[in-house]
């Protein structure tokens, strides 16, 4: 058993560090402060090579695998949150679900867009009266000729307002109950049918996040991505997928806590003395270390199995999520008692990672519905992995 980083992978550590401490960590805060989504930095992940580490080569990506994913994830969401996002709209979602159920045409036309950022994608599962109850959906594609007529409303999406297409779920037939739900790759722009706006948030503020509303809009027969029916199978193939990046996420945004508490600790002094040789102060900052690197190598190996050809490692994706997501909320609660009334003030990053943090318990299924997975596995009533 190796715990090391490969060449390779400590390679793309440090190019992803120093382009996240260079192009995004000086501005991240005031991007935040002013929802002010980066389209430039996106285009500049796109040319790193970002978005095309679980991409084969023949569509621009790198090939370099799930454990590079996960390690510039945890890099950039060092710098922002928000950013990581990205990561998740243009390679987890949209463009590994081509990969694995798109036509030949539809590989080439969309995925090396996405790779390089040209595109922005997106991926469109809730809806307003189905969040983690995903069959509740009531979004429909009902086809017509040579068209679906997709009428339904999806909201709280990444990049709604901003995407060029999306990876949407609908139910095409919704009398035969989960076999009737498929997933299509729709082109948003210039259709009547579809309108996205823009929704405020509590963090996470300079990735910007909407609602899709499908009003009888007519999208292309080849929009279906695989067969009809398939798409139960292919949103929770997707959701395991995302949650490892969203994991990984979790992950950079706790170090990101540790990091600015370390400094401030080493530097603000208290009755003649550095608040960090406090030992509450160090209990909390002891605590913080490990959880971290606990929820570190949860990820990495939830990432090494993915690389080793098990997609389908949910219960070790849902562990990974579920522990990092508590780890970082955590770890910014943490940070901001032991910076007290500074963490407390925008004038420090802290502010921003207590507001980002909380959504790693919320997004990508919530920390409930990991416990529900992991727990129903443990007792042997429904197996995760199959």
């Amino acid at each position: 058993m190796d715990f090391k980083l490969s060449e390779d992978h400590l390679a793309i550590q440090k190019a992803a560090r120093e382009f996240a401490d260079k192009e995004i960590a000086p501005y991240a805060d005031k991007w935040d402060e002013e929802h002010h989504w980066p389209r430039d930095v996106v285009l500049k992940m796109g040319e790193m090579g970002f978005f095309g580490c679980i991409i084969p080569e023949e569509y621009g990506g790198t090939n370099d695998g799930w454990l590079a994913l996960a390690i510039i994830s945890e890099e950039v969401a060092r710098a922002s949150s928000s950013m990581r996002v990205a990561i998740n709209m243009q390679a987890s979602g949209p463009a590994y679900g081509l990969l694995l159920y798109g036509t030949g045409e539809q590989k080439r036309k969309y995925i090396p867009k996405l790779v390089t950022g040209e595109y922005i994608g997106c991926f469109a599962i809730t809806e307003p009266d189905a969040a983690s109850d995903i069959m509740a959906m009531k979004t429909t594609a009902v086809l017509d000729g040579d068209h679906y007529v997709f009428n339904g409303e999806k909201t709280w999406i990444s990049n709604a307002q901003h995407a060029d297409l999306a990876l949407v779920y609908a139910y095409t037939d919704r009398s035969k109950g989960p076999k009737g739900m498929s997933s299509f790759i729709v082109e948003l722009k210039n259709n009547p049918g579809i309108e996205a706006r823009g929704l405020d948030k509590l963090g996470t503020r300079s990735s910007p996040t909407g609602l899709i509303a499908f009003n009888d809009a007519r999208v292309p027969r080849s929009a279906l991505l695989g067969a009809e029916g398939e798409g139960v199978k292919q949103v929770f193939a997707c959701l395991t997928r995302t949650r490892l990046n969203c994991a990984a996420g979790a992950v950079g945004v706790a170090q990101a806590c540790l990091d600015i508490t370390v400094q401030y600790a080493n530097e603000r002094k208290a009755f003649g003395q550095e608040i960090g040789k406090f030992q509450m102060n160090q209990d909390m900052v002891a605590q913080m270390a490990v959880e971290i690197e606990a929820a570190r190598l949860l990820v990495y190996r939830a990432a090494w199995q993915k690389d080793q050809g098990d997609l389908g490692n949910t219960l070790e994706t849902s562990m990974a999520k579920f522990f990092a997501g508590e780890v970082a909320q955590r770890a910014s609660h943490y940070c901001m008692k032991i910076m007290g009334s500074m963490g407390y003030s925008t004038e420090f990053s802290a502010a921003r990672y207590y507001r980002d943090a909380v959504l790693y318990q919320i997004v990508e299924g919530t920390a409930n519905i990991q416990k529900t997975i992991i727990a129903n596995d443990a007792l042997g009533y429904r197996k995760a992995n199959r």
